[in-house]
């Protein structure tokens, strides 16, 4: 496992061009923190708060640590997009280049948990949320050529936290993408291609209902704070509140792709933008993607 450890006067500042006191910790910047990758996404921070994301071009998952040192957590990810620890402290990825979603032991090794549909594999798994329960939620969308999809469509699945069932629980979006959820029983999920993010009710047994327009506006990754406030990505972040009404704007140098909470106190948002990882000091605590 390769080791960078970046110094101080390597790290590159920006200032966001609007961002509201609400949430953005006082006179806090934009931080660069690393660069020189092809595509980043899917961060996940661990429950010590070191943030893990994807390279999905270079086929790897790259761990930023609480000490600030980068490292090489997995070659051959498989395609890995959006990550999220369980509560075993599994990471959980959507391995979207061979249409699965897969557990990474610590030491690396993958073990399949689901990549089949009614006897069909998926289109290229993107996002996931992890309940309470250990159910796993994600997104399977198709980027790129859709001929000939695999599924008759793309859509949102739930695998059951005995990992032994599959069940497809969204089946109306253009293409779904980011994805995140509360321990109260909501489940957020941005239709990306259609432009809009809805909230949904989780049942009991795992399937959703009252679906509810959120925001008009789509997403590519997802998080949340303790005050419930939703962070969305596009061409900047765009915080809003449990309303739906847009409190914060943090613009970054490059688009922002996905975003978790991490750091030891978890009041550090880190976001995936592009060729690089940045990162901005925050006055609330995310709540991080990790079981």
């Amino acid at each position: 496992m390769k080791t960078q450890i970046l110094l101080s006067l390597s790290v590159l500042i920006f200032a966001p061009a609007a961002f509201s006191q609400q949430v953005v910790a006082q006179d806090a910047i934009v931080k660069k923190l690393a660069g020189d990758f092809k595509f980043t996404e899917g961060p996940a921070a661990d429950k010590d708060g070191n943030v893990y994301f994807t390279d999905i071009p270079n086929n790897r998952i790259l761990k930023w640590s609480v000490e600030g040192s980068l490292s090489t957590f997995l070659e051959n990810s498989r395609g890995a997009n959006g990550l999220y620890f369980d509560k075993d402290g599994s990471l959980i990825a959507c391995a979207g280049a061979t249409g699965q979603v897969v557990a990474v032991g610590p030491a690396g090794a993958i073990t399949v948990l689901a990549e089949t549909y009614e006897g069909k594999t998926f289109n290229s798994p993107n996002d996931l949320w992890i309940d309470a329960k250990g159910g796993i939620y994600f997104t399977d969308p198709r980027y790129g050529p859709r001929e000939n999809l695999p599924q008759n469509g793309e859509h949102v699945y739930c695998i059951s936290p005995d990992r032994g069932k599959v069940t497809r629980v969204i089946s109306d979006m253009v293409r779904p993408n980011g994805i995140i959820g509360t321990d109260d029983g909501r489940l957020f999920v941005a239709d990306h291609g259609a432009g809009q993010t809805f909230v949904y009710q989780i049942n009991p047994d795992g399937t959703l209902a009252d679906k509810k327009l959120f925001v008009s506006r789509g997403s590519d990754g997802m998080t949340l704070d303790e005050r419930g406030n939703l962070y969305l990505t596009g061409d900047a972040v765009y915080v809003y509140d449990s309303g739906g009404q847009l409190i914060s704007t943090i613009t970054v140098p490059e688009t922002p792709s996905n975003l978790c909470f991490g750091g030891k106190d978890k009041k550090t948002l880190f976001i995936t933008a592009r060729t690089s990882l940045y990162c901005i000091q925050m006055q609330v605590t995310g709540v991080s993607k990790s079981r």
